[in-house]
Parts: C-alpha cells; sequence; structure tokens
C-alpha cells in the first residue's frame, strides 16, 4: 500500500506543477497585456496597441497546454487510484493516446470554461480600449 500512496503522490506533484504553471501564465498575461498599453499610450500608435493581441493568443495558447497536461495526469491519477498495488510501476507517462476521451484533448482544453472565461473577456477588454482611445 505504501507504494501506491508514493506513486499519488508522484503524480500529485506534477499535477500541482501544472496548476501553478498555468496561474502563472494567466498572471504573466495581464501583466505583459497592462505593459503593452502603458508603452502604446505614451505613442498612441494603433499597431502597438494591437500587439496586446499576442501575448493574449501565445498564453492562451500555453495556458490550454497546462491545462491538458492536467487533465492527462489527473487521469493517471484515477488509473493507479484504481490499480491493484501488485502492479504499481511508479510509472509517469501520460498521453493523448493512453487517456483518449473528449475531454483529454487539446481543443477541448483551449476552449474550456476556465480558459474562456479569462482570456476571452481579456481580448474583449482589449479591443474596448483600442476602440475608445481611437476614436
Amino acid at each position: 500500500m505504501e507504494d501506491k500512496r508514493k506513486h499519488l503522490e508522484l503524480v500529485q506533484g506534477v499535477i500541482n506543477r501544472m496548476a501553478s504553471n498555468s496561474f502563472m501564465l494567466k498572471g504573466w498575461a495581464v501583466t505583459l497585456v497592462a505593459g503593452i498599453f502603458a508603452l502604446a499610450g505614451k505613442d498612441m500608435d494603433k499597431l502597438y496597441f494591437l500587439v496586446a493581441y499576442v501575448p493574449i493568443i501565445i498564453f492562451w495558447g500555453l495556458d490550454a497546454y497546462y491545462l491538458l497536461q492536467e487533465r492527462l495526469y489527473r487521469s493517471l491519477y484515477d488509473k493507479v487510484r484504481q490499480m491493484d498495488k501488485n502492479k504499481i510501476d511508479f510509472s509517469l507517462k501520460a498521453t493523448e493516446q493512453e487517456f483518449n476521451s473528449k475531454r483529454n484533448c487539446y481543443g477541448s482544453c483551449l476552449f474550456s470554461r476556465t480558459e474562456l472565461w479569462f482570456y476571452l473577456p481579456l481580448a474583449i477588454v482589449c479591443t474596448g480600449i483600442i476602440i475608445i482611445t481611437h476614436i
């Protein structure tokens, strides 16, 4: 039983790192967008404002990747949890092929509620600021 507990702790550690990375990406996205707007406000050039969409798109894609990895490791955690204690091999292999489901794919993560409810409003706020400052 101790082997199973250790294996679950290893998987849980990976899940925690993925969640932490996702949180940090969201923070960096907001920081970079705010910084771009601060620099663009000084020059008032439309092209600078449009550059604000670049970090939103890049961080949205990266965040979706980390969410996918987190979901795969949650599936691995569930598999290990149900595994017989004699079959524990301490494998941390969690691939889309092994845990193939509708939920464990990149597209599902990209358009998940947590991603949409963060990055879509950020893009809408950027659009609003661009419209307000250039009327």
